[in-house]
């Protein structure tokens, strides 16, 4: 077993379930807006294709999930679908000028 493998057993896991589902494509869209620094070499990236596909995802997880959240579920992701749609536009509109 490498340093690597013993690391991430080592690791206590997390709940998966909703939230947490939906923070961490909040996280990979961060990412590719050159929010979050990317982790393969710690630096901002900027990658809008990448972006706006995960964007989409969220909006079409919002679609079909309607009257299925709790409420706290449902506020979380419209919060931020519509925080990250702006940050998108602003990204967007510094790219292009």
């Amino acid at each position: 077993m490498t340093d690597n493998e013993k690391t991430q057993a080592s690791q206590a896991p997390f709940e998966i379930n909703f939230p947490t589902f939906i923070l961490s494509l909040a996280s990979s869209i961060q990412i590719s807006l050159g929010m979050i620094p990317h982790p393969a070499n710690n630096k901002p990236q900027v990658n809008l294709t990448s972006a706006k596909q995960t964007i989409d995802i969220l909006g079409m997880l919002e679609e079909k999930t309607k009257g299925n959240l709790s409420d706290d579920e449902k506020k979380l992701l419209t919060q931020i679908l519509y925080e990250l749609r702006i940050q998108y536009v602003e990204v967007s509109e510094r790219k292009q000028s």
